[in-house]
């Protein structure tokens, strides 16, 4: 089979398996486009870059930025440590209700509230820095003071050997992660509906 046609195929597959959230998805999309990066929601090939670089093994305090519909908080939270806490932090308030009625899991917390304000929000949990931070933002679309002050803020709160974990549809922020990492590494999830790259961050 040609490339093009699995291509299809996986993007076909990808927006038939989020049949439930879609419309949601995209009313939302139309209503705040500058917020929501994509019409459909994720798929399980981004999700899988997404999650493999996360350390479960480890990591005390887990972040989520712009969980959207929650595919990966899902998939987060069934690798998740029982004294690990995942920390998740959603600004539409349809996609903050939608979680906070499904996730009941005890060190899962479902924030609503701005990823700039991300220090204040762990402080009010009671929780320390973070040792990973995965975000699905749309980072490019945000006005610069907003995007500026959401990653002074996600360095405020990663620990020094902390790993930042971000997908975005361009490499229009390449530049920008180089500025604030010593390390970059970037994935491509091809069958992801759009294609996605993914960057994975750290200093140390």
């Amino acid at each position: 089979m040609e490339k093009s046609s699995v291509l299809f195929m996986a993007h076909k597959q990808v927006f038939n398996s989020h049949k439930v959230s879609k419309k949601s998805f995209i009313n939302q999309f139309f209503k705040e486009n500058k917020m929501v990066g994509s019409m459909i929601p994720s798929s399980r090939f981004l999700a899988t870059k997404m999650l493999k670089n996360i350390p479960f093994d480890q990591a005390k305090v887990i972040v989520e930025l712009g969980p959207g519909t929650g595919i990966f908080t899902e998939k987060i939270m069934k690798r998740l440590n029982p004294d690990t806490h995942l920390v998740v932090i959603e600004l539409n308030d349809v996609f903050y209700q939608n979680l906070a009625a499904k996730t009941k899991q005890e060190n899962c917390h479902i924030v609503h509230g701005s990823a700039s304000d991300l220090d204040k929000i762990l402080s009010d949990l009671g929780l320390g820095q973070a040792d990973c931070v995965v975000s699905s933002l749309p980072l490019s679309n945000f006005p610069k003071e907003l995007r500026v002050s959401i990653m002074q803020a996600v360095l405020h709160c990663l620990t020094p050997t902390g790993t930042f974990i971000q997908f975005q549809y361009t490499l229009q922020s390449k530049k920008h992660f180089k500025s604030l990492f010593r390390n970059i590494s970037i994935d491509y999830a091809a069958f992801n509906f759009p294609p996605a790259f993914v960057y994975t961050c750290s200093n140390s």
